[in-house]
């Protein structure tokens, strides 16, 4: 199985792991940290080393509290220049841009992105998935609901009994926007959202039934890396110290039919999302 994007395709023949490079000032784990092109840029080699296949870079929060949208003027000036140098940097790799307006998309695919991850699921700006089409881009669809500022609240966290149904029905929608748009399935890759309009039993329900995705016939992406439900399971505050939760939940993902997984520890992501591949690949069944 291979996933499509504007610079080739990458194979899903074992968990592929996305490493997060954020280069906001208030993301909610990592917002700051990054506050250079070379602190970026360094990062993003860090991650590569240890077993990334794939960068995400971000420069719009939507942390659970307080995120403040930027306008698409701010949002390119941080993100650009670290995706020109990355891109040179790795050229090999495939390069993620992290953005909800199709102006941002357009101009880092420009600057060598080649995936473009909508966590409004091209719901906030209707330019995207002709944007996307256009550029032959590989595409994240995520769920969600609301807008920047409160999509990773609970504001909008109202489901039936059915949670995970009223994510594929929710999804659906995105992709037939897709699929209007002339984006070819074999580059898009489904995020059911965890944490993003949901409770932790929301979440929770979600991974547990991460199999029915498969209705969708795409692959399926989940981003549990340091996310509250963790810390409310495990009693742990510090986002960054929740590394053994989000590898938990990880290889349950996996298990249930994840194959690429959004993360800010890239190391422990990959060694255990490869021995719990290899321990899945031997079952005789």
């Amino acid at each position: 199985m291979l996933w499509h994007h504007a610079t080739g395709a990458l194979s899903l023949e074992r968990p592929c792991i996305v490493g997060i490079v954020n280069v906001t000032p208030d993301s909610f784990s990592d917002g700051g940290r990054l506050g250079s092109v070379d602190e970026a840029r360094r990062h993003a080699d860090r991650l590569i080393a240890d077993g990334a296949d794939v960068i995400d870079v971000g420069g719009e929060s939507t942390r659970p509290q307080g995120a403040i949208p930027v306008d698409a003027g701010e949002e390119m000036r941080r993100v650009l220049p670290v995706i020109a140098a990355v891109a040179a940097d790795h050229p090999e790799v495939p390069l993620s841009i992290d953005t909800v307006k199709a102006l941002v998309a357009e101009a880092a695919i420009a600057e060598g992105a080649s995936i473009v991850n909508d966590v409004s699921g091209f719901r906030l700006d209707a330019a995207m998935p002709r944007t996307c089409a256009r550029a032959g881009a590989g595409v994240v669809v995520m769920h969600s609901r609301g807008g920047v500022a409160d999509m990773a609240t609970v504001v909008y966290a109202e489901y039936s009994a059915d949670v995970t149904g009223d994510v594929i029905c929710e999804l659906r929608a995105s992709l037939d926007a897709a699929n209007a748009a002339g984006i070819q399935r074999e580059r898009i890759v489904v995020d059911p959202g965890i944490g993003f309009s949901k409770r932790g039993e929301h979440s929770l329900r979600l991974l547990a039934e991460l199999s029915r995705l498969s209705i969708l016939g795409l692959p399926v992406l989940v981003g549990v890396s340091r996310k509250r439900f963790i810390g409310q399971l495990t009693g742990v505050d510090l986002p960054a110290d929740r590394v053994a939760g989000t590898t938990g939940a990880n290889v349950a993902a996996l298990c249930n039919g994840a194959i690429l997984f959004r993360v800010h520890d890239v190391k422990p992501a990959r060694q255990s999302l490869d021995v719990a591949w290899a321990i899945i690949r031997s079952s005789p069944g």
